[in-house]
């Protein structure tokens, strides 16, 4: 059937019309993505700080959360290298979350109140107690974060500068992730942040 060129850019315009309400819905359903920083712009410590822990935390804890329960005692055997005496996964979980009361504790705890709760740490077997335990880690950690100004951002502690003890922080969250991404890979789980993106 012939429809004539006039009608039927008619009914193109009618469609037109008519999807617009439902276009307009889905974009403004659709979350916004947060705003980059455009170049030039001077940025917090505590922004700056604050953006590569949360980083880090996704990886890391998703990390945690792909390794099945049964695996938390997992440790590479010797015989597949020199492993010899290494922290089994969930070892490597608790030491990062003790590790993060360490780093981004700001000094606030005492020797004894820190080993009491490392003590603590150590104790947990459970797979969700371990990573209820890393969870609230990451929440001091980004309160630490969160206090840093460019006041007090180089300041001297007990322990460091504010900016120093951080980027430690990170720093060996993120050498403890990548001994995690082998322990997985050598369970047959590829690691979340890697997904997808063909690494």
């Amino acid at each position: 059937m012939h429809i004539p060129s006039r009608i039927a850019a008619r009914m193109l315009l009618c469609c037109a019309v008519a999807a617009a309400p439902a276009l307009a819905f889905a974009q403004d359903a659709a979350p916004a993505k947060p705003a980059k920083p455009a170049v030039g712009t001077a940025m917090s410590p505590s922004e700056t700080y604050g953006k590569l822990l949360g980083m880090m935390e996704k990886e890391f804890v998703d990390a945690a959360e792909a390794m099945p329960a049964d695996k938390f005692d997992f440790a590479p055997p010797a015989t597949a290298g020199d492993f010899k005496g290494v922290r089994t996964f969930g070892g490597q979980v608790k030491h990062v979350t003790e590790a993060n009361l360490y780093f981004f504790g700001g000094g606030g705890m005492s020797e004894a109140d820190m080993k009491a709760k490392a003590d603590a740490i150590e104790k947990l077997t459970a797979k969700a107690d371990i990573i209820q335990a890393l969870k609230d880690s990451f929440t001091q950690a980004h309160t630490y974060v969160n206090g840093i100004t460019p006041e007090n951002v180089f300041v001297m502690t007990a322990n460091g500068t504010r900016a120093g003890m951080s980027t430690f922080g990170i720093s060996h969250m993120m050498d403890h992730y990548g001994q995690m991404v082998v322990y997985l890979r050598m369970n047959g789980i590829v690691p979340p942040a890697s997904r997808g993106g063909g690494m």
